[in-house]
């Protein structure tokens, strides 16, 4: 007897055993429990494959503590010859194991219970998983792996659990019950919210409580089925599909594995799911989400349309049926339609003409409320933000929606800006600000006035005076101080009542992604969820994880809300600069004191004027008027003996603007210059750049001159983002045109002056536009000698520059209008 060579091969056979078989279920025992209807089983063989066409197979042993089998086995040919194969009993140890560890064990006997006879053709041995539902895993991922360790697997016809392809998609939107396919919703949209949306009308009420159920569904065999547990189910089981980035490098195609309640696979293509999951990933994983249900808010029109529309025209993602709610639909083309609104012409009346982006700016607004939707205006600063609020407002009037005031919450130190804006822009707004003692006697006479202005410091402090006025416009200026949602402005400015709410800030962002939800909670509460669920879901991703895709899917959320043009994306609408006067209005202290100065200067000149006359006085006058401007930069400027001694300046109010807008310009990536002429006014704001953690570099008479060549190349080759210079050290004479902001914290009378030292920025080899900011003392010497430049510019030259010797000759009118008191208001 010869032996023969043979091929080990294990074989796995597969059915599913029906009532049409018989069969009337499981019956329990060891580790098996009852199981009704359908009974899958399967028979595990070992098979030999052998030379001169010959097979041998036996049932595999149910246990691996069977006694040892023998190692050979005789078999005879159809010629009768006999011959021995060798068996692999320690492969046929490897099968057995590696079956019994996924789960596949052997029935106990009699545990099939049949309606008669049992079928006639079952092997004796007979296998099973615990689980009948477990045999669609079982299929998905055990399978294939038995497959590629080189197992046979026989399935009979009707196997219940092999993976099945889908066959039609379905997303299906409606306000009033989501056709969540074999379930009632949980819940129902009131039916005044279903009207608010049908009407389309004022939709932040709309969005606070309506919204819309998303059904998510597919079709399988001609049966309609819900995906909603599919995905949520695969985010369970595949963690990669709670991730926007990792969903983003999945294959697209790759084939899925969706798992159907009670276990059937489902074979979805990835580029599909990619789309879904993409879109609504945040909906999927809402905490607050009830169980079975998929419900979208207003705020999410725009993007639920888009994936339908994606899906709807995708040729390459199988057969798909986008039924959207009509509002929806409507909606969505609305919101969209936010980023080009419709022309409008400007205001009649407006005191400027407004560049193509300010008007486009104007209309945005405009759209925002016929729409009844709130938004940020986000222009960077100097770009016009005001001008072009200033100009809405005005339209308002002019159309007769203005039946109550437009209020305007902003910081102290711009409030008297506001005021001179809207008396140059929009001379035909009554504009009242709510200030000092006098604003209580003003309270009763808001209605009276078109503008109303008041401070943040203010607003909480006079909420209930405010809240006995409806407005019809609620603007925010420097929105961004409102990024602490619990702090006394921001709870006060939400509570105030009013049609229409708009922001304004030239940064929206500070320091994070909290700031601008901070600011949607004012003007939309919900849009962006409530706080906590906003930071798991948006904030952390983002800041800490650099989640680009997450990013993307918030700055598409909140697009069509915000407008936001930079210096270099309307530079064709810009000229080559862009000046801009920042008036300041004194402290308490600050402005007695300059009061205490200027009685005592008024006083010398007159003196001076009756004893020498005009033409003998110039170097005098000039020394005289110099103390005016020391008060106005900073009282600390002042030589000890020149202060008043019972006066204590509260604080200068150059330096409170400075403390506010360099962060703010740093923190958009500017590159700024601060002039002044005074080196000590300099060093009282690197104290305070010191304080504020901001780096910067000085440039002034103390630097060396070997220095200064190593200090422009830093500012030059972005090193330091901040420069401080005085006129005499940088003036003149440096290409500095690294910078993009030129800060003058002191005005010059000779313009010439004032246009050097912009010329170190603003020349031959600037890239970028040039904004100029001009900070000015309201009422003060200062505003005069900006007056004095534009009637009489040759009368103004070289006063205070560094050469005396080209100050003009000028006569006493001036010199009293000068010397004149601090004129406010």
């Amino acid at each position: 007897m010869s032996d023969l060579p043979c091929r080990f091969q294990p074989r796995l056979h597969l059915q599913t055993l029906t009532r049409g078989d018989g069969v009337l279920g499981l019956r329990p025992g060891g580790l098996f429990g009852p199981r009704g209807g359908n009974v899958t089983v399967a028979s595990i063989d070992w098979t030999y494959q052998v030379a001169h066409g010959l097979t041998w197979e036996t049932p595999a042993p149910v246990t691996l503590m069977t006694v040892a089998p023998a190692a050979s086995q005789e078999l005879q040919d159809e010629h009768g010859q006999r011959w021995l194969i060798q068996r692999d009993l320690a492969a046929e140890a490897a099968a057995l194991e590696l079956i019994l560890s996924h789960g596949m064990h052997a029935l106990h006997e009699g545990a099939i219970q049949w309606r008669g006879v049992a079928l006639s053709n079952l092997p004796a041995s007979l296998w099973s998983l615990v689980q009948e539902e477990h045999f669609s895993d079982f299929w998905a991922d055990v399978v294939p792996l038995l497959q590629q360790q080189g197992w046979r697997i026989v399935v009979s016809p009707g196997f219940a659990h092999e993976s099945v392809n889908v066959d039609a998609w379905r997303l299906i939107v409606s306000p009033v019950s989501g056709e969540v396919l074999g379930k009632e919703p949980a819940s129902a949209i009131p039916q005044q919210a279903v009207r608010q949306l049908a009407n389309l009308g004022g939709l932040r009420a709309a969005g606070r409580g309506a919204g819309w159920l998303i059904t998510l569904g597919v079709e399988i065999e001609g049966e309609r089925c819900d995906l909603l547990p599919m995905l949520t189910d695969l985010m369970r089981r595949d963690a990669r599909w709670l991730d926007l980035q990792k969903i983003a490098q999945i294959d697209a195609k790759a084939v899925i594995s969706l798992r159907m309640p009670g276990g059937r696979r489902v074979n979805a293509p990835a580029t599909t799911l990619k789309l879904i999951m993409s879109a609504m990933l945040d909906l999927l994983t809402d905490p607050r989400r009830k169980q079975g249900v998929l419900k979208a808010s207003a705020w999410d029109a725009c993007r639920i349309d888009e994936l339908g529309q994606q899906l709807a025209d995708g040729t390459s993602l199988g057969a798909w049926r986008y039924l959207p709610d009509t509002g929806l639909r409507s909606l969505a083309q609305r919101l969209r339609a936010a980023g080009t609104p419709p022309s409008i012409a400007p205001p009649n009346g407006l005191g400027i003409q407004l560049r193509a982006y300010q008007l486009h700016g104007v209309a945005w607004l405009q759209y925002l409320r016929a729409q009844g939707l709130g938004g940020i205006l986000a222009d960077d600063m100097g770009l016009g933000k005001t001008a072009q609020v200033l100009a809405h407002i005005l339209l308002e009037k002019q159309a007769g929606r203005l039946d109550c005031p437009a209020l305007v919450v902003l910081p102290t130190s711009l409030v008297f800006n506001w005021q001179a804006e809207a008396q140059r822009i929009a001379p035909g707004l009554r504009v009242l600000a709510l200030q000092g003692e006098q604003r209580h006697h003003d309270f009763a006479r808001m209605a009276q006035y078109d503008l109303i202005l008041t401070t943040y410091a203010l607003v909480w402090r006079d909420l209930d005076a405010l809240l006995s006025q409806s407005f019809h416009l609620l603007i925010l200026d420097e929105a961004q101080i409102t990024k602490n949602p619990t702090a006394q402005a921001a709870r006060a400015v939400r509570r105030l009542r009013a049609r229409h709410r708009l922001c304004m800030t030239g940064t929206p962002l500070e320091n994070h992604l909290g700031e601008l939800w901070s600011q949607f909670h004012f003007l939309m509460p919900g849009f962006l969820g409530e706080a906590r669920s906003f930071t798991r879901w948006w904030r952390k991703p983002i800041e800490e994880n650099g989640d680009l895709a997450r990013a993307q899917l918030l700055a598409a959320r909140v697009r069509p809300f915000l407008l936001r043009r930079r210096k270099a994306e309307v530079a064709t609408e810009l000229p080559p600069r862009t000046d801009a006067i920042k008036l300041l209005r004194f402290e308490a202290g600050q402005r007695d004191l300059y009061e205490s100065v200027r009685v005592a200067a008024d006083k010398q000149v007159r003196e001076l004027l009756k004893r020498r006359g005009v033409n003998t006085t110039q170097i005098s006058i000039m020394d005289v008027l110099l103390k005016l401007r020391q008060v106005c930069c900073d009282p600390r400027l002042l030589r000890a003996e020149e202060r008043v001694t019972s006066i204590v300046p509260v604080e200068s109010a150059k330096i409170a603007m400075l403390r506010d807008m360099l962060p703010a310009l740093l923190e958009q990536g500017r590159r700024v210059l601060v002039f002044s002429q005074f080196t000590s006014m300099l060093s009282l704001i690197a104290v305070e750049l010191d304080d504020l953690q901001l780096p910067y570099s000085s440039l002034t008479g103390a630097v060396q001159a070997s220095r200064r060549a190593e200090v422009v190349r830093a500012f030059q080759d972005g090193e330091v983002a901040l420069m401080l210079v005085s006129l005499k050290a940088g003036g003149v004479g440096l290409n500095l045109t690294a910078a993009d902001t030129v800060i003058l914290v002191d005005p010059w009378w000779n313009p010439a002056v004032e246009e050097q030292a912009i010329a170190r920025a603003h020349r031959i080899g600037q890239q970028q536009p040039v904004v100029v900011y001009k900070l000015i003392i309201e009422g003060s010497i200062e505003e005069r000698i900006q007056h004095l430049q534009q009637r009489k510019a040759v009368l103004a030259e070289g006063i205070l520059g560094s050469d005396a010797g080209l100050a003009p000759k000028f006569g006493e009118a001036e010199l009293a209008d000068l010397l004149s008191p601090l004129r406010v208001g």
